[in-house]
């Protein structure tokens, strides 16, 4: 699994999780260390295979958080590569647009979530700048400024579905030179 640093065409299986990360010689100590971008809204599918992506990088993921309002079901123990992580939940305390990772070895990462139903160009847009290592803004501050853009309903409810669309967009904004980077493992940060 390769964990790349632009939004890439979706994966038949999904069992590619969709990231951008600050580069770990550049991370200045912002509210942020990159972003998400998952495919729906079913937790129990997506973080699987957003803490397989990151286990290599950042140590075994023992622990992550959302905030409720944006989660229609939240389970409280999902499957990663023969171990189990923990999920939980912060109402008040967490940023609705925030996940919350821990690890053994890195310690804490907050990721700006991409809302799944986000425009691939603007996901692009997200992802850039909450992995940008100057960002002082938090997940909800970097949704503010670039905004959400999302795919038109009408174009989610039509003979294709939102999944293929997607995938065609974001292959010609790999046609069009969107560049695609490996991200650099973090070592050594961690809050």
């Amino acid at each position: 699994m390769t964990v790349l640093a632009e939004p890439t065409p979706f994966s038949a299986d999904q069992r590619t999780a969709r990231l951008s990360l600050t580069p770990a010689d550049q991370w200045s100590g912002g509210p942020l260390d990159g972003a998400w971008w998952p495919f729906s809204r079913d937790l129990g599918r997506e973080l699987p295979a957003l803490a397989a992506a990151l286990d290599p990088l950042w140590g075994r993921i023992t622990r992550i958080t959302v905030n409720p309002s944006r989660w229609p079901v939240i389970p409280r123990k999902v499957p990663v590569n023969g171990h189990v992580v923990g999920v939980g939940v912060f109402a008040a305390e967490q940023d609705p647009h925030e996940l919350f990772l821990a690890s053994y070895t890195v310690g804490r990462w907050d990721l700006l979530i991409v809302p799944p139903e986000t425009a691939p160009d603007r996901a692009a847009e997200l992802m850039r700048a909450a992995a940008d290592p100057h960002n002082t803004r938090t997940a909800s501050g970097v949704l503010e400024v670039v905004g959400p853009s999302v795919v038109p309903a009408a174009r989610r409810a039509g003979t294709r579905n939102a999944l293929t669309d997607a995938a065609d967009d974001a292959a010609g904004w790999e046609s069009e030179g969107g560049a695609v980077r490996a991200a650099p493992a973090r070592t050594g940060y961690g809050r």
